[in-house]
């Protein structure tokens, strides 16, 4: 693996055939999410709005969040990056492991970041110590994936109420990535934005990316508990970060909530199929409780990551996330027929000397 590739979804550099190694929707881009991005193209002779108007009005029906509590980006990463160049914090709290790009972030402003290391002991699943971690630290940030990439576990309601709860006795923003939540069945017990009206220091990230097939279109929004925020971030953004495809398309997709619920029934069951197979091959599994599947496998010296590129299949080698090592591999469920070559090759790679 390269050390440069952070991420997964490298089909440029290589010659694959199936790519395991990014999470999308395995239905792909609604049709009328495509139409809607053409006619985008079309409009694209003009500047797009700078505001994004008739796409942040969509959002906050969607969401139940006044217009003025949300601001939309180029996907999750820029707004990540955006929001820390808002706040300029100097000390941060982080899990590891989780989303490189908040660590990446932090890092164009100098920030100083302490980890809390999830243990495999524990399942990787945050606990109640962390609450102790943030009142020692004392952060002036701290980043939350959930569920978290790339273990996919979620974290408890309770928990998480208890965090946000500390971080606003102590004045620390919480920013909480939340672009796997419509992939899960519990999603609303598991998300934050219900507080978002009594929670000033709380931050919510979501995107289009991976609900609705949209990576190559870059379309992500905040939803923030203080409207002073927003603005603060807004002005330190550039213009016309969002294109007018990107725009059409988001306006398209929040009307497709039947798509939705589709992909979320099929990514149950399928998921609980490779689940099956996955342990009946070895390995060992941890969360994955969204629409990727998170294990450890060591049956051999060589890498499974390169052993599965040996046959043109793209899978993410978790190494260099902080605090793993090699041996924890990460795959996006896909559909059955390309879950089973999946498993055809895992099987023949067993047998392989």
């Amino acid at each position: 693996m390269k050390e440069n590739d952070v991420h997964g979804g490298d089909t440029y550099s290589q010659k694959i055939r199936r790519d395991f190694s990014v999470n999308i929707n395995p239905f792909g881009m609604p049709i009328s999410v495509r139409d809607a991005a053409i006619k985008g193209v079309d409009a694209a002779v003009s500047y797009p709005d700078q505001e994004c108007r008739e796409l942040i009005q969509a959002i906050s029906l969607a969401e139940g969040i006044p217009k003025s509590h949300i601001l939309c980006g180029n996907g999750a990463a820029d707004l990540i990056f955006g929001l820390v160049l808002a706040i300029r914090p100097k000390t941060a709290l982080l899990l590891a492991p989780t989303f490189s790009e908040y660590e990446n972030a932090l890092c164009t402003v100098d920030c100083g970041c302490s980890y809390y290391v999830l243990k495999e002991s524990e399942g990787f699943q945050l606990t109640e110590r962390f609450l102790k971690v943030i009142e020692k630290k004392n952060p002036e940030v701290v980043f939350i994936c959930n569920p978290n990439n790339p273990t996919g576990q979620t974290i408890k309601k309770e928990l998480l109420a208890k965090i946000l709860s500390v971080c606003e006795k102590k004045g620390i923003f919480c920013i909480v990535d939340e672009c796997f939540n419509d992939f899960l069945e519990n999603r609303e017990n598991v998300s934050l934005k219900h507080l978002l009206c009594c929670s000033p220091h709380l931050i919510i990230i979501k995107a289009f990316t991976k609900i609705y097939g949209m990576a190559g279109l870059r379309l992500g929004y905040c939803l923030f508990g203080e409207e002073d925020l927003a603005l603060k971030m807004k002005a330190v953004r550039q213009p016309w970060s969002v294109s007018a495809p990107a725009q059409f398309a988001g306006i398209a997709a929040l009307k497709e909530t039947g798509f939705v619920t589709q992909t979320r029934q099929f990514i149950y069951a399928e998921r609980e199929f490779m689940l099956t197979e996955l342990k009946s091959l070895q390995c060992q599994i941890f969360g994955s409780e969204a629409n990727y599947i998170f294990f450890r496998w060591n049956e051999k010296k060589e890498s499974l990551y390169e052993l599965f590129l040996n046959h043109q299949i793209l899978i993410r080698d978790c190494k260099n996330f902080r605090g793993l090592e090699q041996g924890y591999y990460r795959v996006a469920i896909k559909t059955r027929e390309e879950n089973r070559e999946f498993l055809r090759v895992f099987r023949k790679i067993m047998k392989e000397g």
